[in-house]
């Protein structure tokens, strides 16, 4: 890799690290080598990235030192934070620091930085139309990382924000998929009304950051978001009754209700779809997928997606 830029990429064996570490694993030539940092290397996903040609590295993001370790000497840094592993907000934001300070610290010559919008600047935290939850948010997951901006922005790094959208793979691992109603009619549930959903194969935000990365400097200082598709919850159940040959309707359920559906992050999802309806213009105008797809020649539509994926879908 001694003549390659080099990326280190956090959370690779994650949706949306591993979609960039195979991305520049499969682009020899593309003049790029990258270092993929997970907190175990001993894991299967991890030595089978290793296998596949990257360096993999021990790194923690609640560990500073180790991002500074894994950053140093890396052209390009790739951030993510995870919040449903934990479901912190604050711990979320502190993680987003680390890995800015770090980036500085190396000397890293471009940042992406996976963000989301911070939705309070939308609506203020007394807007009843949807709670506030945990004291300070609309939306937890959403505002943590759009609080979090400022850690990059503040310490002059070059750094490219990247709103991301709805992974579709949620319908494979998320248990959002159509489920059977009281009559045996797979239903498609979301509280979106009739509004557009933009969504994006997890996959492809990882192709997406390697052509930002690829573009270097024009893209810096710049804020770039990606989608697949923008699809009404009636379409998406139309592109699944073609994809399964079963009837599949959509049931556009009131937040309020999905608020209350009792899983873990019910009430965080929730409202996350109702800033989504409520806000549809603003939030899908960003996401153009002519723009990923001029980053990612590879870019899937949804009904390409559900091609690919439909036999890892359970709609028990």
């Amino acid at each position: 890799m001694a003549d390659q830029k080099i990326i280190a990429v956090v959370g690779a064996t994650g949706a949306q690290g591993g979609g960039l570490v195979r991305a520049i694993l499969n682009d020899p030539s593309g003049g790029f080598g990258v270092r993929a940092l997970t907190r175990n290397v001993d894991t299967a996903a991890a030595r089978a990235l290793s296998e596949a040609g990257a360096e993999v590295v021990a790194a923690d993001v609640d560990r500073e030192e180790t991002l500074k370790r894994a950053f140093d000497g890396a052209h390009g840094a790739y951030c993510v934070t995870f919040f449903w592993d934990h479901f912190s907000p604050e711990r979320e934001m502190a993680q987003a620091a680390a890995m800015a300070r770090s980036a500085k610290a190396a000397g890293v010559g471009h940042v992406i930085w996976s963000t989301l919008e911070d939705t309070r600047r939308f609506m203020a935290l007394s807007d009843e139309r949807m709670p506030t939850l945990m004291g300070k948010y609309k939306v937890p997951h959403f505002d943590a990382k759009g609080e979090a901006d400022h850690y990059f922005t503040d310490l002059g790094l070059p750094v490219t924000m990247m709103l991301t959208s709805f992974y579709w793979d949620n319908f494979v691992h998320f248990g959002m998929a159509p489920k059977p109603d009281e009559h045996g009619v797979l239903t498609l549930t979301l509280p979106m009304g009739d509004k557009k959903l933009p969504g994006i194969a997890a996959e492809d935000i990882g192709k997406c950051a390697y052509g930002v990365f690829k573009r270097g400097e024009v893209l810096q200082g710049k804020t770039v978001g990606v989608a697949g598709e923008h699809l009404t919850g009636a379409e998406m159940a139309a592109a699944f009754e073609e994809a399964c040959g079963r009837p599949v309707r959509y049931f556009a359920v009131e937040p309020a209700v999905y608020r209350k559906y009792g899983f873990p992050g019910a009430e965080d999802l929730g409202n996350m779809f109702q800033f989504k309806r409520d806000f549809n213009a603003e939030f899908c105008a960003p996401r153009d997928p002519a723009v990923a797809r001029s980053l990612n020649g590879e870019l899937q539509d949804f009904k390409t997606w559900l091609g690919r994926n439909i036999s890892r879908i359970s709609f028990g």
